[in-house]
């Protein structure tokens, strides 16, 4: 009986620091002894980078427009302690669905059987989280992924766009989509954040499952074109990823989290707002007070 390979999705608006952290996930994975591939569905193709010294990698759609016919291993690279690296890739500029890469890339997976050939042990969708659109959606709405995770900061378009994940993530609930593993609260440097991003995930029924600081580490191994796990394994900052791979590693159960709609949303980023202008001011003390 073939092993049960752990397919994960992993959202995030633009320049949140999804595909950072997603790297980080895959090498601290690969270091704990797992079969890993990191599956970019971004269409600026960039999710692999730092696991390849910085080179990009021929996306599927790329390929398969210079032929019509391509075997999967042709847009498998190796990276870091020998992940598994793909890019999905998006169509021409200003031509056809940006999530169409996502769609072709995963059928050809599907068909060849690639997953089970390789025997991995996990499968991390790198997906743009701005829009929950037909193609972003695919390893939400079709079940490819069994648990999805969420990039996001304490700032309120990542929050927005969390939430609007949320919506997607309920929206298929029903008919076997991929459910809610928690959210990964990056650049969590000041209290206030932390409490920012606590009070949405009470709100909204879900879990943090790790709390990553903004730090140089992160900018200095990137500038290398390396993950943090590869360029400073022993920093505080690459513990951190340590710690969320292997929370991620462990997670069993995912849920269905309960999004709150735009007029909740923002009168509860209202609060918030008044809050840290008290704060700010010294009209309280201490980052809970009247919350």
């Amino acid at each position: 009986m073939a092993k049960k390979i752990k397919q994960i999705a992993i959202y995030g608006k633009g320049g949140i620091g999804k595909s950072t952290t997603t790297s980080n996930i895959s090498a601290a994975l690969s270091t704990l002894g797992y079969k890993v591939m990191q599956f970019g569905c971004d269409p600026k193709s960039d999710s692999t980078n730092t696991l390849r010294q910085g080179k990009y990698i021929p996306t599927v759609l790329d390929t398969l427009r210079d032929k019509p016919n391509v075997k999967a291993q042709e847009v498998i690279f190796t990276g870091f302690n020998g992940i598994f690296c793909v890019e999905a890739g998006g169509p021409a500029p200003g031509v056809g669905c940006a999530g169409r890469g996502i769609t072709t890339a995963v059928q050809l997976f599907k068909q060849q059987h690639v997953f089970e050939d390789l025997d991995l042990d996990y499968v991390i969708f790198d997906v743009l989280g701005d829009v929950v659109c037909g193609g972003f959606a695919v390893p939400i709405r079709e079940g490819i992924a069994e648990h999805v995770f969420t990039v996001s900061s304490s700032d309120f378009m990542a929050v927005y766009a969390a939430n609007n994940l949320f919506n997607g993530i309920k929206k298929y609930s029903n008919a076997g989509g991929a459910l809610l593993g928690g959210v990964i609260a990056n650049s969590i440097n000041q209290p206030y954040a932390k409490d920012i991003i606590d009070d949405f995930v009470k709100q909204t029924k879900t879990q943090v499952v790790e709390y990553v600081p903004r730090s140089v580490t992160v900018t200095q191994s990137e500038l290398q074109g390396k993950t943090t796990i590869e360029a400073a394994p022993n920093s505080a900052q690459a513990q951190v990823y340590l710690s969320l791979a292997k929370k991620i590693a462990a997670h069993e159960v995912s849920k269905v989290p309960e999004p709150l709609t735009v007029s909740e949303l923002r009168e509860w980023a209202a609060k918030w707002a008044d809050h840290l202008l008290a704060l700010e001011t010294g009209t309280i003390e201490g980052a809970k007070a009247g919350i």
